[in-house]
């Protein structure tokens, strides 16, 4: 069975993309998550728990950022406009990794066996849920809170807009009687 050159080319970049997508999330998780969670969660204006609430509720509008301009992508009619759809999608998709890797930050190691000093260190994973047990809690409260919300702002602002342009043409004529008393066979009401 023969492949196409477009085939291999794609086979060959499937480890390399995903190793680019993954490295921004690990290298934030690695240098700024520790500082993030022990230093600036707790010293947010109402602690760790409103910083974990502004973090949940940000997770539907930066995937909202990223997928709205990719709603109305066609690329059978134009393919520029395509592209520029895919171009604004981009500064949705970074705030989704900026996201993604607050979130991760708190994510402790599964096995027991693998909590060392560092997972401990202050602001580390461990750290963080002995301090906050209900981080995750305050954080899934607020992405569902904030999701209904956009879904509500969504359909209503669906409602008010028209779904297709209206008409530019003149208002439909009377229709043509077909006899002369124009009841058109039918009798007329007494």
């Amino acid at each position: 069975m023969k492949t196409g050159f477009g085939e291999r080319l794609f086979g060959c970049l499937v480890l390399p993309g995903f190793v680019a997508l993954i490295m921004p999330l690990v290298l934030f998780d690695m240098y700024g998550g520790h500082k993030l969670w022990g230093d600036f969660a707790p010293a947010w204006p109402g602690g760790a728990y409103a910083f974990a609430g502004m973090v949940g509720a940000l997770v539907p509008v930066v995937f909202f950022a990223w997928v709205a301009p990719l709603i109305r992508m066609d690329w059978k009619r134009s393919k520029a406009r395509s592209l520029a759809r895919v171009a604004a999608s981009l500064p949705g998709l970074a705030a989704c990794y900026l996201v993604a890797g607050v979130i991760a930050a708190t994510v402790r190691p599964r096995r027991r066996r693998n909590w060392d000093a560092d997972c401990y260190a202050d602001g580390g994973p461990c750290w963080v849920h002995v301090h906050y047990p209900w981080l995750w809690a305050a954080g899934l409260v607020s992405t569902l809170v904030a999701a209904a919300l956009l879904i509500t702002l969504l359909v209503r602002l669906s409602r008010r807009a028209p779904l297709t342009e209206p008409s530019t043409s003149g208002p439909a004529g009377a229709p043509a009687p077909r006899s002369p008393t124009g009841t058109a066979g039918r009798r007329p009401s007494a």
